[in-house]
């Protein structure tokens, strides 16, 4: 958000970009770096790669780490038509030479996102800003295993998901007794068959 909303011309519309796998971070890297460079901050606003947080355990480790909402694609908010819907061609080609870019969706004729697409891709980022997403979900009557605390090697029943927490209720059998249990997504693993 490096620009303020009042600069933002009311010809400037979003676009799909579609990137190389893994290229996404150096895409929207080299546009942010060079749209000034190359005198092009009066076509180029914005440039929106949608991310979240990821935690998983590995070998009893807990880790996290950012994954992309939208694998293969970055959002470009920008001035690419002129105000007879002419194609302006310095925004064009500078964006559609960048390393790692293989096109604007919609080819040769760009479509602009609608704003209910927008207006969607936002609701996500806002989903996901500050909250650790287990990279395996869980489902109520699920068998677990802990993998971590105090009932490390028990076995246990989901009873409730509380996503916004990122915790779960879980039933262990203790000494012949169903005894409630509350622990984080990344401290239980499936049971796998």
């Amino acid at each position: 958000m490096s620009t303020s909303e009042t600069s933002v011309p009311a010809t400037a519309q979003w676009f799909a970009l579609h990137t190389l796998s893994g290229q996404e971070n150096k895409v929207k890297a080299y546009i942010e770096k060079f749209k000034t460079v190359e005198e092009l901050d009066d076509y180029i606003f914005e440039v929106l790669l949608p991310t979240e947080v990821v935690s998983e355990v590995k070998n009893g480790k807990k880790s996290t780490k950012t994954r992309k909402l939208y694998p293969g694609y970055v959002f470009i908010q920008m001035r690419l038509f002129d105000e007879e819907h002419k194609l302006i061609n310095k925004p064009w080609y500078f964006v559609k030479e960048v390393a790692g870019v293989i096109g604007f969706v919609g080819g040769e004729h760009p479509a602009p996102l609608k704003q209910s697409d927008v207006d969607e891709i936002y609701a996500r980022i806002e989903a996901a800003s500050g909250k650790e997403v287990p990279k395996v979900q869980y489902n109520v009557g699920e068998e677990v295993k802990i993998i971590d605390g105090a009932f490390t090697n028990l076995t246990g029943r989901i009873d409730e998901i509380d996503p916004d927490r990122g915790k779960l209720k879980i039933s262990v059998s203790i000494f012949g007794r169903f005894t409630p249990v509350e622990l984080e997504y990344w401290q239980v693993q499936r049971i796998t068959e």
